[in-house]
């Protein structure tokens, strides 16, 4: 393993590139966040990947963050998080800061509403990739419960137009109550 100030170095230059270069929200920077720490860095596994991405997801605050927080976390501990934590949030505060300064001028920029609106195409992209890795991982476990959880919070959120809190909440219920009927057959075998 690498020495802990050579990984807080690269855990915080990492955090800070992946938020500096990213646009478009969470769910664009965990497709990068992926790219970087598991298949470049091999820090985490590609199911640790989804289970942190869950985490984060359903953790309330920006998403960036919570998941800056958990590869913190498992990467190294408590000065991990506020390392990973400082170098997420440290570009959106700058950039909003010189934005706010500058506001009048961008609002009214023909040239910053265009680049912002070709901006639109290519984050759609990578969320949509994000769902599709998402769901490659859930179809390659084989879990009837996992599919079929999958197939109902879709059909939930686009059809029936549910609330995403309930979804998540009824999810996150079903997977306790899973892992309890689970553990108790364990139990009684």
């Amino acid at each position: 393993m690498e020495k802990k100030s050579t990984v807080w170095k690269k855990l915080f230059l990492s955090t800070l590139s992946l938020s500096m270069f990213t646009f478009g929200g969470g769910y664009v920077i965990i497709s990068l966040m992926k790219t970087k720490f598991v298949d470049q860095l091999h820090w985490i596994n590609e199911d640790e990947m989804l289970d942190m991405t869950a985490i984060a997801q359903s953790s309330p605050g920006a998403i960036a963050v919570n998941g800056a927080i958990v590869v913190g976390y498992k990467l190294a501990g408590l000065p991990g998080v506020l390392i990973s934590v400082l170098g997420a949030i440290l570009p959106p505060m700058m950039i909003l800061s010189l934005i706010s300064l500058c506001y009048d001028a961008f609002i009214s920029n023909s040239a910053v509403a265009a680049m912002l609106k070709g901006m639109e195409s290519g984050i759609g992209a990578v969320i949509a990739s994000v769902v599709w890795d998402m769901a490659a991982g859930v179809v390659k476990q084989k879990s009837f419960f996992s599919g079929f959880i999958m197939i109902v919070s879709f059909l939930a959120c686009m059809v029936w137009k549910v609330n995403v809190i309930w979804i998540i909440l009824a999810a996150a219920a079903a997977g306790v109550i899973r892992t309890m009927w689970s553990e108790k057959r364990g139990r009684q075998k």
